[in-house]
Parts: structure tokens; sequence; C-alpha cells
């Protein structure tokens, strides 16, 4: 791998492909590109979520995320190969249950809003989902295991869950909250 990326202008894509990890070469615009591309903007939008303070849990379950999304990267880079395994989504289940059962339970509907970190964990969430629907668009055309299907789904769960935990977590030692939305529909019911 040293070798590979000692020369990182290549020009090799100039006429609009790129090669995938078995050395055929793909346009840039195909969907398992779009897929690939999407995995590896999500793990960015992970690495700028872990330069905020958070708990060290949370931490822990990101890192090892990162590793899991760069495994999912390499087995879109390769058709027919398997590089994330099942383990990965019981790992995610794992964490969901473990840092939603202290959350009290949703009366209503949030916002994508709180502190930073939550923001971000939100970011995360809705760039997961577009991964996921890329990962979807990629196995209607072509055969693909399950696991990235699945890790993608759960993972933009976990990260609900994580923007929830993450607004909770306040450096003063004070406990925050969710933003809730003001629905005018729910107004008009609380005025009745």
């Amino acid at each position: 791998m040293g070798n590979r990326l000692t020369q990182i202008a290549t020009r090799t894509g100039d006429a609009g492909t790129t090669g995938l990890g078995n050395n055929l070469r793909v346009s840039k615009n195909s969907l398992r590109v779009h897929a690939m591309g999407d995995v590896d903007e999500l793990n960015s939008h992970i690495g700028v979520l872990l330069c905020e303070d958070m708990p060290q849990p949370v931490r822990n379950v990101l890192v090892e995320i990162q590793h899991q999304l760069f495994n999912l990267g390499g087995e879109l880079s390769i058709p027919g190969f398997e590089l994330l395994k099942p383990e990965a989504v019981l790992a995610l289940d794992e964490a969901l249950a473990d840092f939603n059962d202290p959350l009290p339970r949703l009366q209503e509907f949030i916002l994508p809003a709180g502190t930073r970190a939550a923001s971000l964990a939100h970011v995360c969430r809705t760039v997961a989902r577009r991964a996921e629907r890329s990962v979807v668009a990629l196995g209607n055309e072509e055969t693909l295991n399950d696991t990235p299907r699945q890790y993608l789904n759960r993972l933009s769960d976990l990260m609900f869950v994580l923007a929830r935990t993450l607004n909770r977590h306040r450096t003063d030692g004070t406990v925050g909250d969710d933003v809730y939305w003001k629905s005018q529909r729910m107004a008009q019911d609380q005025e009745s």
C-alpha cells in the first residue's frame, strides 16, 4: 500500500474514470463510485465530529466506526469482495442499545440542532442515510453483500442516538436536552 500512495496526482482519472481495487476502470459517475464517495464523505464527517469534546465511550465507538467504514469503502471498491463482517452490525446494535437506554423517551420530533457536537452527529446521520441510498441503488444493479446496507442503516440510527447523547453532555457539569420541533398542529392540540 505504501508504494501505491507515493504518487498522489497520477492523472489517470483525467478522462473521467477511476480504478477499482480489482484494476477495472469505471466512470467516476457510476453507482459504485457514488456509493464509495458517500461512505468516504461520511467517514470524513465523523472525523470532524471527533474533533469535538465528548464522553470517551462515544469517542471509542466513533473511532471503531471509522475503521469499519474504511472496510466498507474497501469492499465497495472491489466487486465481489467482503471486508465488512456481520459482527460489525451486531456491534452497532449493542452500541445503539447501550446509548439509547439512559435517554428519555421522545414525546415529540426533535430538530437536528443543539450543541455543535450533536449537530455534527446529525450531519453524520443524514450522510449515512445518503450512503445507504447509494448502496441500495448499487445493489439494485449489481450483486452486493447484505452487510454494507445493514451497517449503514443501523449507523444512521446510532448517529441519531449519539446526537441525543451529545446534547446531554456538557463540560460544565450541567445536563442539556434535545431541541424540540414546535409543530403548529401540536401547539393547536395543546390549546384545545
